[in-house]
């Protein structure tokens, strides 16, 4: 009778419930096993709150850490790791799916729901062909992607040891992760530039979203107008802001003596671009970023608030969400009645959807920002950095993550799970979704 009243609570939860309650099982499972003597070096322990924040940014994909991930941890801890970057990348329920297809059980109404929600995508239909479509483009690219890293490792390492780089790396890099598996990340291999190009390419794909990807996979047989719209969006606005973002890095930094300085022309340029990558939800660095200029802060906000595409493995409140709204400002400023993009017209349920979406997010990073500010005494700009990099699952720091106390460590948490998700699915998993069937009168407020 339990079992039947579970069942029956179970099924009557939204889908945007399930799919929190199935992160926080993977969570609770992946921070017990990361805290076992096996993932800990001898003579290394962890707090259970470090376990705990190491999994949820590994799950989340964003590469916050609190310990020094390569010398804390075992190759068995470093293996737990990877799994849950890649469980993250993929998606908790997506995996789920995946092994129930294997096994033959058949998807419920509900089921599809969840894996639409997860995925961020307008459909629940065709599911086990995405599911095998998400398999092969996954494992080609991060297969290939291994293959490169591994050779360009080897130059430096043993070749077991480049290998297992070469795949951690490779994982971690197309699911926008960030974990890196080196003390200060990649600073090492900033003139290197085949791991340097090859991460970033990596963090490209992941980050366009898988039915981009698709799309460029079959570009012979199917021309860019044929692409879905959200295809040539994602594509357009993340061209606009890699080379925009490559520009204003080498421009702010050129004469940084802690980043760019140093360097040759050609240098400053790969590492202007790899910044710019990963900038926007990755997580890597091959310079230090302690000491980068105000001005690079300060549009550091921006692009890792944009963050990635929809149904990519990166975070933010999406590329797609950015040029719609600045579609719908021009729209205005233009006096034309509809939002227009590639000659279709925006529905305005869309429109309202990305605002929602912008303001939810700027009211949570500014009440998460003036608490960890109320109760900690890093300097503002490199608290905003932090948490704007927690909520876009970027990962990047300016080097205050180890030294965050508890209730500031837990609010990273929090927010790097609600970035993850998405604020919105985080919104409707504790509001009422039904509409109100009351309509009042239209009244004028002056704005502006």
């Amino acid at each position: 009778m339990k079992k039947l009243s579970l069942l029956k609570k179970w099924d009557s939860l939204s889908p945007y419930r399930k799919l929190i309650f199935g992160f926080l099982v993977a969570i609770f499972i992946g921070t017990i096993f990361l805290k076992l003597p096996f993932s800990l070096k001898e003579n290394q322990s962890i707090t259970i709150l470090d376990s705990l924040f190491t999994i949820v940014s590994a799950i989340c994909v964003t590469g916050l850490s609190v310990v020094d991930v390569s010398q804390v941890f075992t190759p068995i801890g470093h293996l737990i790791i990877l799994f849950f970057i890649q469980l993250g990348g993929l998606g908790v329920m997506t995996v789920s799916i995946m092994i129930f297809l294997l096994i033959g059980k058949k998807m419920s109404f509900e089921t599809r729901e969840l894996l639409k929600e997860e995925r961020n995508s307008d459909s629940n239909g065709g599911v086990t062909k995405f599911i095998k479509h998400l398999l092969l483009t996954v494992s080609l690219i991060e297969i290939s992607g291994a293959i490169v890293l591994a050779y360009g490792f080897s130059r430096y390492f043993s070749i077991k040891r480049a290998i297992f780089y070469g795949l951690f790396h490779s994982v971690s890099a197309f699911c926008n992760a960030g974990f890196s598996l080196f003390t200060n990340n990649l600073e090492n291999f900033k003139y290197d530039k085949l791991i340097s190009l090859t991460i970033s390419f990596l963090i490209i794909l992941g980050g366009l979203g898988f039915i981009t990807i698709n799309s460029l996979f079959i570009i012979k047989r199917k021309k860019i107008k044929n692409f879905s719209l959200t295809s040539k969006f994602a594509l357009l606005i993340t061209f606009f802001l890699l080379v925009f973002g490559a520009i204003l890095f080498l421009a702010f930094e050129y004469n940084n003596l802690s980043t760019l300085k140093n360097m040759n022309f050609l240098d400053k340029i790969l590492n202007s671009f790899f910044q710019s990558v990963t900038l926007r939800t990755a997580g890597f660095n091959t310079v230090p970023l302690e000491n980068i200029r105000p001005a690079t802060v300060f549009i550091s906000y921006i692009f890792m608030f944009i963050g990635a595409s929809p149904g990519s493995t990166g975070g933010g409140i999406k590329t797609t969400t950015f040029g719609i709204l600045i579609f719908y400002a021009l729209g205005v400023l233009k006096r034309k009645e509809y939002v227009e993009v590639f000659k279709r017209r925006i529905d305005w349920e869309l429109i309202n959807k990305a605002l929602a979406i912008v303001v939810i997010s700027i009211f949570y990073i500014a009440v998460i920002i003036t608490i960890i500010l109320s109760i900690e005494s890093f300097s503002t700009d490199k608290v905003i950095y932090e948490v704007i990099s927690a909520f876009s699952t970027t990962g990047l720091s300016m080097g205050i993550t180890a030294s965050l106390g508890i209730i500031s460590k837990f609010l990273v948490i929090v927010t790097m799970f609600i970035g993850r998700l998405g604020p919105m699915t985080v919104a409707l998993a504790f509001t009422n979704n039904k509409k109100s069937l009351v309509k009042y009168p239209k009244e004028d407020i002056l704005i502006g």
